[in-house]
C-alpha cells in the first residue's frame, strides 16, 4: 500500500479515503483523553491526508461528536466526509445517575435503543447541533443487535432489533437519501450474520462491520462480501486491530472483541507474527492493509487518542508488504485462499 487513496462509498459516486479516523477515542473509549488532544488528533489526520471521519452519538454519549465538531470549525467542510449513525437515543440524566463502563466522563446521558423515525430524525437533529455542521454525509443504522460480542456457538440474533431497524430506521433514512440531505446509508454492527439479512431487504450504500474481516477472521468472504459484491455495497471495516492483539501482538493481557483473549486466538496471533517476522513486516501493518485488499472495501477506521498514534496508523498504512508475505500466510492456513490481497 502506497498510502492514501480514494475509493467509492455509495451508489451515487461518494467517496472516503481509504483510511478514516473512526471516532471511539475521541469519545474517551476506555480511558478518557482532553480536548485539546482529541481535536489535534483530528486535525493531524486531515494535515496527513485523511478525509474521512466516522463518529456516533453514543460514543462517549456526546463527546465525540462534540470533539469532532470543535476540530471541524478550522476545516473545510466540503473537503471531508463526515458519517454519523442512528439507533442509540441519549436520553439527558444527573450526572450522579452515571454509570460509566465503555466510556471514561461521557456526557450526562443515558442510551435508549429506538429505531423508530422519530427517534431518527431526534438523533439526527441532535448530531448536527453536536457537529456544529449543517450535514452529514453518511448515515448508519447502528447495533441493530444492541451491541451483542458472541462467541463460537452463540446465536447472533440474540438479540435482534432487525425488523424495527427496516420498518422505522431505513424509510427515513433512505427519503432523506432521496432528498439528497444525506449522501448514503448504512448499517454499523459488530457481526456480519445480521447484515447478510440487511443487505437484501433494503438498498443500503455500505456497511461498517466493526471486526469480522480482518487479518484473524474472514468467514464474511464465503457468505455476505458476495452479497455486497451483487447489490453494490460497499464495506467499511471499524477495529482492524480486532479490539487490540493485532496491534499489541500475543501479549500478556492482549484483547479480542474487547474481552481477554482466549488461547486458541493467542496462539493463531503468534503464528501470524512469526510469518510478518520472517518477511520484516509489523503485524499492525499487515493488520491494517490487509482488509483492503479486497475491492468492496473502501476504507478501514482505526480509532486514534492522539495525533502521534495517527500517524503511527499512517505509518503502517505506507509499510511496504511483499506479496510473498500473503501467499505464506495462506499456505499455512492462517488467511483464507480466496482473500483477495494487493
Amino acid at each position: 500500500m502506497a498510502g492514501i487513496e480514494f475509493r467509492a462509498v455509495s451508489k451515487g459516486g461518494l467517496k472516503v479515503t481509504t483510511i478514516g479516523l473512526g471516532g471511539t477515542g475521541l469519545g474517551n473509549m476506555y480511558r478518557a483523553v482532553d480536548t485539546d488532544a482529541a481535536v489535534k488528533t483530528v486535525q493531524a489526520a486531515y494535515d496527513n491526508g485523511i478525509r474521512y471521519f466516522d463518529t456516533a452519538p453514543v460514543y462517549g454519549f456526546g463527546v465525540s461528536e462534540t470533539r469532532l465538531g470543535l476540530a471541524i470549525k478550522s476545516l473545510p467542510r466540503a473537503d471531508i466526509v463526515i458519517s454519523s449513525k442512528i439507533g442509540y437515543d441519549l436520553v439527558p440524566i444527573p450526572p450522579e445517575e452515571l454509570k460509566p463502563a465503555l466510556w471514561d466522563q461521557p456526557g450526562s446521558f443515558r442510551a435508549e435503543f429506538d429505531y423508530s423515525r422519530d427517534a431518527v430524525m431526534r438523533s439526527l437533529e441532535g448530531t448536527l447541533k453536536r457537529l456544529d455542521t449543517d450535514y452529514v454525509d453518511m448515515v448508519s443504522i447502528h447495533d441493530p443487535d444492541e451491541a451483542i460480542h458472541f462467541g463460537p456457538g452463540e446465536d447472533p440474533y440474540a438479540r435482534s432489533r432487525f425488523r424495527e431497524a427496516m420498518d422505522g430506521a431505513y424509510p427515513a433514512l433512505d427519503e432523506l437519501r432521496s432528498q439528497g440531505v444525506i449522501k448514503a446509508v448504512g448499517v454499523g454492527i459488530n457481526q456480519w450474520q445480521m447484515l447478510s439479512d440487511f443487505v437484501v431487504a433494503g438498498a443500503f450504500d455500505y456497511f461498517l462491520l466493526a471486526g469480522r474481516y480482518t487479518l484473524l477472521e474472514q468467514e464474511p468472504l464465503a457468505t455476505l462480501l458476495p452479497l455486497c459484491e451483487q447489490r453494490g455495497t460497499r464495506i467499511i471495516i471499524g477495529g482492524p486491530y480486532n479490539s487490540g492483539i493485532l496491534a499489541t501482538g500475543a501479549v500478556k493481557g492482549a484483547t479480542f472483541n474487547t474481552r481477554p483473549a482466549p488461547e486458541p486466538v493467542l496462539e493463531r496471533v503468534r503464528r501470524i507474527e512469526a510469518v510478518c517476522a520472517s518477511h520484516k513486516v509489523s503485524l499492525p501493518a499487515a493488520a491494517l492493509q490487509f482488509p483492503l485488499g479486497h475491492p468492496l472495501v473502501s476504507s478501514v477506521i482505526p480509532g486514534a487518542r492522539s495525533a502521534e498514534e495517527l500517524k503511527q496508523n499512517l505509518a503502517y498504512l505506507r509499510e511496504d508488504i511483499p506479496s510473498e508475505l500473503w501467499a505464506d500466510l495462506k499456505q499455512a492456513g492462517l488467511v483464507a485462499a480466496a482473500a483477495p490481497t494487493s
